[in-house]
């Protein structure tokens, strides 16, 4: 790197501690500023603070959470940092899994280190330019990730942490369905002891804020499948 800027920042989140420690050592010494955690969790709760990364290095199995769960929740949470996943699993449906899920990159084990190392600057390089998050638009609902703001015809919209974060989900489907398992995937921790109709519960105190007083419902249902968000089906 060079010596007139300041070291990237990368977050490590690797299970196996042999692995994990070479790692460190290695982006280190390649001049990177490494932190090395050791579960989901933990990973999940590090790469949520704004601007303290400019990368993800992330394990698919970790324990309590895994990467890829990792990646897709920080993304519903408007979190762009850049990621990559390093797994075992080299079939194509897990690649398209990952890269579905959120991921900028996905290298299989066992890899190069010099092309761990290029991909992760490459990844750097991509995340160096500031992108203001672009506001998500459906009819009259708009919704500001970096703001998280909402408001329905220009009027702002009060909503809790877990229904903001379930409409951005729904907004950024673009009106594609979003099922009850990809709900939970990226709104609760896995494990989570949920009532039967914990979801249905948000989604009806969504609906209360940001369609009822308006008239007009964005939020729908799909029966047996899940939700969507439309222009206004006016029901």
């Amino acid at each position: 790197m060079p010596p007139d800027q300041p070291a990237p920042r990368v977050l490590l989140a690797e299970d196996d501690p042999r692995l994990g420690l070479v790692l460190e050592q290695a982006l280190s010494e390649a001049g990177w500023e490494v932190t090395l955690v050791g579960d989901g969790g933990a990973a999940w709760a590090e790469a949520s603070e704004p601007g303290a990364h400019d990368v993800l290095l992330l394990d698919w199995m970790l324990p309590g959470r895994s990467g890829v769960d990792v990646v897709r929740a920080l993304r519903a949470d408007g979190v762009t940092t850049p990621a990559m996943v390093l797994t075992a699993r080299d079939q194509v449906p897990d690649r398209v899994q990952g890269l579905d899920a959120g991921a900028d990159d996905y290298l299989t084990k066992p890899f190069d280190l010099e092309e761990l190392l290029a991909r992760l600057r490459a990844l750097h390089r991509r995340g160096a330019t500031p992108v203001a998050a672009d506001v998500l638009a459906c009819g009259g609902l708009a919704l500001d990730p970096a703001a998280r703001v909402v408001t329905r015809d220009g009027a702002p919209v009060e909503l809790t942490a877990r229904e903001f974060d379930l409409l951005h989900l729904l907004l950024r489907a673009q009106g594609a369905v979003v099922t009850r398992d990809q709900v939970l995937a990226a709104l609760w921790d896995p494990g989570t002891d949920l009532r039967s109709n914990a979801i249905d519960v948000h989604v009806a105190g969504l609906r209360a804020k940001v369609d009822r007083p308006f008239g007009t419902a964005t939020v729908t249902t799909v029966r047996g499948v899940g939700f969507r968000v439309d222009a206004g089906s006016g029901g």
